[in-house]
């Protein structure tokens, strides 16, 4: 149903004149719309300036919306000319936020490979190591530089457990005070977040992409991970502990630990249902209060 435009900018409390709505609140639309079946694969979208007169909304508006919708895969051909196309993404499509739950080292790098193709990228990740978040860079670092994807900004902001605390895990299984399982994630960490930075920030000499990368530590161990992407897609998975063996200065030890790469993630997308939304938003308001409350500086030496 056509939304006169008069009627999407009055209708506030006591007749008031509602403020316009945001790209974000249209996308959410337009979103309910695809996944209800209103909208079916293949359907072309109505022209970006009907979009913006049934919402009572400025084009640009409109193009930001329809850009949220192709980075999750949902449109495609979305541009300035021609209308854009209800993509053809069966039920059940692994690459969605919809999708069940799969491994970090399967899931993570098709999401984060579709929040690059906005213009502006926003990636929060609370974890471990940041082993998973660098590895799963690759792919979309790679779309940039074959000149498949064109952000014009990157934001990445990641939390990490502190140097300075007592990790719960990884931990020795007969001596949880001994130091060395913590001194070798430490290395892992500090390794993790050079690369990283590097990878990122190398996207403003070679392409001019505004890039800002951020770390702040936290004085615990967080017992999950957390990927919000975009501010519309929530990914999080548990840390479950194992018993195995490794050499570390060449000895054998039986340790406690967590092997993130294979944790299992549960995509959460805003739009996809009221439970959904809800986890979206409170996700992003936890990783907020973290970063903004008890994290501090991170420093990457050993």
């Amino acid at each position: 149903m056509v939304v006169e435009p008069k009627h999407s900018v009055v209708n506030g409390r006591n007749g008031s004149p509602r403020p316009p709505r945001s790209h974000r609140e249209v996308a959410d639309e337009l979103r309910s719309r695809i996944r209800s079946g209103q909208l079916p694969a293949g359907r072309r979208m109505p022209t970006q300036a009907e979009l913006a007169d049934e919402f009572g909304v400025e084009r640009g508006t409109v193009r930001r919306a329809l850009r949220i919708l192709q980075s999750e895969r949902l449109l495609v051909n979305v541009s300035k000319g021609s209308p854009a196309t209800v993509a053809d993404r069966p039920e059940g499509d692994p690459a969605g936020p919809e999708a069940l739950p799969r491994s970090t080292m399967v899931a993570l790098a098709p999401r984060i490979t579709a929040a690059f193709e906005a213009p502006h990228v926003r990636i929060d990740a609370l974890c471990l190591t940041a082993v998973s978040l660098t590895l799963a860079m690759g792919e979309p670092l790679r779309e940039i530089h074959a000149g498949r994807i064109e952000p014009a900004k990157v934001d990445v902001r990641v939390l990490l457990p502190s140097r300075d605390i007592d990790l719960a895990f990884p931990a020795l299984v007969d001596d949880l005070a001994d130091d060395r399982p913590r001194r070798r994630w430490l290395v892992h960490r500090n390794a993790q977040v050079r690369v990283l930075r590097h990878n990122l920030l190398a996207l403003r000499a070679t392409h001019g992409i505004d890039v800002r990368v951020s770390f702040r530590a936290l004085p615990f161990t967080p017992p999950v991970k957390l990927y919000l992407l975009n501010g519309s897609e929530a990914l999080f998975a548990y840390y479950t502990l194992t018993r195995r063996g490794e050499e570390i200065d060449h000895e054998y030890l039986e340790m406690y630990d967590a092997e993130g790469t294979q944790s299992m993630l549960f995509p959460f997308g805003q739009g996809a249902g009221p439970r959904d939304t809800v986890f979206v938003e409170q996700s992003r308001l936890w990783f907020d209060s973290l970063w903004e409350t008890i994290s501090s500086e991170l420093l990457i030496t050993n």
